[in-house]
């Protein structure tokens, strides 16, 4: 069974993922233990501390392949980046310095910054989408502004845009409250797909298995099923279609 990660930080040394091979390939073993077939490598690149260039992380990315394959690791990884929302980005496109999460350059990994969602966000998404770039906005329920106003993801998803959660979120690593927006996302259709957001072992290691799990059973074995398709149709620069709906407005109990 193919199982694709779209979004990891296992590349050796690069950004603020893994220190080193020796930790890379610990990263990639339990990659392949929870059941990950293939993996995009990206780094940061335009978040005003990491600017890893293009043809940098391609060679990073072949060198760990090799390295994956002399240690008999069987994970297939692929050059990728995790973009962060910055006015130099149609620059950098312009300047092919920037990787997609597939070969037609059909689809990125976006990141807002963790505070809040900038207010010329979807000025650039919109720039995106009408370049044919179909933005997948990263761990949307970790972000600060959008914990305190979900309703705020929706204008992207109306727009045209993907999302992705993190795994580990999904299970509860990064507390209730992500736990629970992310539970939020999920119901209402407003994802397309899991992913690890693997930066070291222990604490920040691929928990897909049990994002998984939690997903079938509470919401379906076709749900589960859609997720790692969108996963596999990312990569493979293939249709991926959400039929989302707005989130349920909370519950309020009012005491007397």
């Amino acid at each position: 069974m193919v199982l694709v990660d779209i979004h990891s930080h296992i590349l050796p040394g690069i950004d603020d993922g893994s220190p080193d091979l020796d930790s890379s390939l610990g990263l990639a073993e339990a990659a392949v233990a929870d059941g990950i077939t293939h993996a995009l490598m990206t780094p940061h690149t335009l978040n005003g501390k990491y600017l890893n260039h293009k043809k940098d992380i391609i060679k990073e990315t072949a060198d760990f392949q090799k390295a994956l394959e002399e240690n008999h690791i069987p994970l297939t990884v692929f050059p990728s980046q995790e973009v962060r929302l910055n006015g130099n980005l149609p620059q950098a496109l312009d300047d092919d310095d920037i990787l997609f999460c597939d070969e037609d350059g059909r689809y990125m990994l976006l990141e807002f910054p963790s505070e809040d969602v900038p207010t010329y966000a979807k000025d650039m998404t919109f720039k995106l989408l009408s370049r044919g770039i179909t933005p997948i906005i990263v761990h949307p329920e970790r972000n600060s502004g959008i914990l305190a106003h979900p309703e705020k993801l929706q204008e992207f998803l109306e727009q045209g845009c993907l999302t992705q959660i993190t795994a580990s979120s999904y299970v509860g690593v990064f507390g209730k409250e992500i736990e629970k927006l992310a539970d939020r996302f999920v119901e209402a259709g407003q994802v397309a797909t899991f992913a690890s957001d693997a930066h070291t072992l222990p604490k920040r290691e691929s928990r897909m298995h049990d994002a998984y799990e939690k997903l079938e059973k509470t919401q379906g074995l076709d749900v589960a099923n859609s997720f790692k398709r969108n996963a596999r149709n990312i990569i493979n620069s293939d249709n991926v279609n959400l039929n989302w709906k707005p989130l349920k407005k909370k519950k309020h109990f009012w005491i007397f």
